[in-house]
């Protein structure tokens, strides 16, 4: 009789603990999402193409030097002289605001001369830096839409999760609104990338032409701006970096309010605390950032601090790790107080320090404008702003004489032509007409516009021609 009790009993437990793990199994299913649909569909809108042109003068070798006599026979040895070669680069961006505010990283538009921004209902601009950041690697460009444009959000401080679900939205070697799933796999990852390691590691396929995509999370919030991909083929080999947002968002307010960022400076270079420096310092567990050299009359040499003070907490922040002290100093008030909690000697102290601003220097970008430049006819018509081909010009687009007409240099916000022209398109014809110059550009505008039928026109972009049809009642 006890023996059936007790395995009466043995069966009962058994089936409670399988009943267990099936309602957990059922619970972990339910939290997992069957698609990323709606996601998916109510956030690429926002995700744009970035691509930008950049002009590179090319010297040319040539056999005999400029002013001998021989200098004539330089073309019979290949010699064409100084040319320019127009480089591409494509990347990914992702609009924070209705008034048009874009984020991307810098390395995408870095050396830019021209930007152009397309969105995935086919809608392109041309696009103006407002600022970047080449510590962090972000960017911040502007558009003039001249309507309502869909846009996200970044989400709250230290956000992403390990083990999370993220989305990453962008355009992979070129195929625009590429969908990817992942996790989150790891936090404050220090890759040695910017001055400012705090990457968020996924195993979400990143390639080229992600860089400054958004990650999402399941709400739908950024959560971090894709930059970087470790491996060995250059493809993804589910090791990617993202930007995480706390910081994104920190960058891009002072880049959109002062054009630039403006960081803090405590003048010292430290190293990471290991697991022996700890226990001479008589720490339980390795933490903080050991000083090794302090700036000469900077903030931390004023306020007394010396090479070998191990720092562990700043402004009552615990530094888990060395990386930390350059966000929490960065991100610091300047010309404020901050408090510094350090060991020396194996005794603890605590300094205040007045932070004073980091001296940057960022270039900006864009070719410089010549004499030469500055002499081009322009002229503006409906909003259309355009100049005469000069043989500069003609040159640094790669043109062939069989191209003639002006070239668009800026379309206003108002104009008929803004999303369907952008800066660096040729109009070749209007209404099947050739265009000569500015002046005969202008003039077969108003006539097409007076016959209030739409203005058809003939565009070199990119190498090859394509039609536009504008409508002068728009």
């Amino acid at each position: 009789m006890i023996l059936r009790i007790i395995f009466a009993m043995s069966v009962f437990a058994m089936l409670t603990l399988t009943l267990s793990v099936i309602s957990f199994s059922q619970d972990r299913l339910t939290d997992r999402p069957r698609d990323f649909v709606e996601l998916s569909e109510r956030l690429s809108p926002a995700v744009v193409n970035i691509s930008t042109a950049q002009t590179i003068e090319i010297t040319a070798n040539r056999a005999f030097p400029k002013g001998s006599p021989l200098e004539k026979f330089n073309d019979f040895f290949g010699d064409g002289g100084d040319q320019n070669r127009i480089a591409r680069s494509l990347g990914s961006g992702f609009v924070i605001d209705k008034d048009g505010y874009i984020v991307t990283n810098n390395h995408v538009i870095e050396g830019a001369d021209e930007i152009e921004v397309a969105f995935p209902n086919g809608d392109t601009y041309e696009a103006q830096l407002v600022g970047r950041d080449p510590s962090t690697d972000i960017a911040l460009l502007k558009i003039e839409a001249g309507k309502d444009i869909p846009f996200v959000d970044f989400a709250g401080q230290d956000s992403a999760k390990v083990g999370e679900w993220v989305l990453a939205i962008g355009n992979p070697l070129g195929y625009s609104s590429s969908v990817a799933v992942g996790v989150v796999s790891a936090r404050h990852r220090q890759i040695s990338m910017t001055n400012y390691d705090d990457f968020i590691q996924t195993d979400v396929a990143i390639n080229k032409g992600n860089s400054g995509g958004p990650l999402f999370n399941m709400d739908g919030d950024v959560v971090g701006v894709n930059t970087a991909i470790v491996s060995p083929t250059g493809f993804s080999v589910g090791l990617s970096f993202s930007i995480p947002a706390d910081l994104a968002s920190y960058v891009v307010d002072q880049l959109r309010e002062y054009g630039e960022t403006r960081r803090g400076f405590l003048g010292v270079r430290v190293q990471p605390v290991t697991k022996a420096i700890a226990k001479s310092y008589k720490l339980k567990d390795p933490h903080g950032a050991l000083v090794r050299s302090v700036t000469k009359d900077g903030p931390a040499a004023k306020a007394g601090l010396k090479r070998g003070d191990l720092i562990t907490t700043l402004g009552g922040v615990k530094l888990e790790n060395s990386g930390k002290l350059a966000r929490i100093i960065a991100e610091a008030e300047i010309d404020a107080n901050l408090t510094v909690e350090y060991i020396r000697r194996k005794k603890r102290k605590t300094v205040e320090v007045l932070i004073e601003r980091l001296e940057e220097k960022v270039e900006k970008l864009g070719r410089k404008k010549t004499s030469s430049d500055q002499d081009i006819a322009t002229g503006s018509v409906m909003g259309i702003i355009v100049e005469e081909l000069s043989e500069k010009i003609r040159s640094r687009m790669g043109l062939g004489d069989d191209v003639m007409g002006v070239r668009v240099t800026k379309i206003s916000i108002k104009s008929i032509a803004q999303g369907k022209l952008h800066k660096g398109d040729i109009i070749m014809e209007v209404a099947q007409e050739q265009v000569e110059d500015t002046a005969d550009f202008i003039e077969k505008m108003k006539a097409a516009k007076e016959n209030e039928d739409a203005i058809l026109l003939l565009i070199h972009r990119n190498g090859a021609p394509v039609f536009y049809s504008l409508e002068p009642e728009a």
